[in-house]
C-alpha cells in the first residue's frame, strides 16, 4: 500500500508590519510550511472565509480588530491554535493569553530558532485533530474540514462551522467515543446556554449530509449514555461486497 507524502503545515501569518510578515514568511516557507498572510484582523476573517489553517501566528496588536476581539471571533469559527507574537513581554500579559485564547505567548523581537521551535511544539500536540490534507472515512466520505468541506458518494457538500468544530473533536478521537459534554465544551465554549440539545441538532444536520441513511448512520454513531463515535469504514464499499458474482439458481423468487 503507497502512502502519499505529509501535507506542509498551513500557517496564517497576521501582523500590520509588512517587514515582519514578509521576512517571517520567507522563513517559515523555507522550513516547508504554506503560509499565507494578512495585514489586518477583518483580512484574517476573510482569509479563514476560504479555508482554515493548521496554526495562526498573530500579532495581538493587529490594527481594524482588537486582538482579543480577533482571536475569540477566530475561536468562534473554529478551534484552531494561535501563538502570539506581541512586543509586551509583561507576565500578566502573557497569562491572559495562554489562559483565553492562545497556545503560546512568543516576544518581539523573536528569534526565528525559537519561534520555529515553538510552532513544531504547537503543531505536534494538536496534529491528532487531522486537520492535514483529507480524512478518508470510507469509499463514500472523504472529509476537508480545513476547507469546511465533505465528498459524500463523489459529491461535494459543505459544512458549517459548528459541524466542521465539531468533527474536528471527533476525528481526533477516531472509533473511540467522545462524551457529549466534551463536545459542547469544544462546539460552544462558554456561549451561553449552550447545552447537549446543541449538539444532538447538530448531528442530525451532518447526518443528513453525510450519511447514505440518516435514521440508521454508520459514521457518526450514538453511543446511548455516553456520547457519540465516529467511526472509518472498510475501503470496499458494503454494496460491492453484497452484489458479488451471482450463481446460477440465485435470483428472486
Amino acid at each position: 500500500m503507497t502512502h502519499s507524502p505529509p501535507q506542509p503545515a498551513r500557517i496564517l501569518l497576521i501582523d500590520d508590519d509588512p517587514d515582519v510578515v514578509v521576512v517571517l514568511a520567507a522563513q517559515l516557507r523555507a522550513d516547508g510550511m504554506e503560509v499565507t498572510t494578512a495585514g489586518d484582523g477583518l483580512e484574517a476573517l476573510r482569509q479563514l472565509e476560504d479555508g482554515w489553517p493548521d496554526l495562526i501566528v498573530m500579532d495581538v496588536f493587529a490594527p481594524g480588530l482588537d486582538g482579543w476581539t480577533l482571536a475569540r471571533l477566530v475561536k468562534e469559527r473554529a478551534d484552531l491554535p494561535i501563538i502570539v507574537l506581541s512586543a509586551v513581554a509583561s507576565n500578566d500579559s502573557k497569562a491572559d493569553v495562554l489562559e483565553e485564547v492562545g497556545e503560546d505567548y512568543v516576544v518581539k523581537p523573536y528569534h526565528y530558532p525559537e519561534l520555529r521551535a515553538r510552532i513544531s511544539r504547537v503543531l505536534q500536540r494538536v496534529g491528532d485533530r487531522s486537520s492535514h490534507g483529507v480524512v478518508r472515512l470510507g469509499p463514500d466520505l472523504t472529509l476537508e474540514l480545513h476547507r469546511r468541506r465533505a465528498t459524500v458518494a463523489g459529491q461535494p457538500v459543505n459544512l458549517s462551522p459548528f459541524e466542521s468544530r465539531l468533527l474536528y473533536v471527533l476525528v481526533g478521537s477516531l472509533g473511540t467515543i467522545v462524551p457529549t459534554d466534551v463536545l459542547v465544551a469544544r462546539g460552544w465554549g462558554d456561549a451561553a446556554a449552550s447545552d447537549a440539545s446543541y449538539v444532538w441538532a447538530t448531528m442530525r444536520r451532518l447526518r443528513q449530509k453525510l450519511e447514505r441513511d440518516p435514521d440508521h448512520p454508520v459514521h457518526l454513531e450514538t453511543v446511548r449514555g455516553a456520547g457519540y463515535r465516529l467511526n472509518r469504514l472498510p475501503e470496499t464499499p458494503a454494496s460491492e461486497a453484497a452484489t458479488g458474482p451471482t450463481r446460477a439458481g440465485d435470483g428472486a423468487g
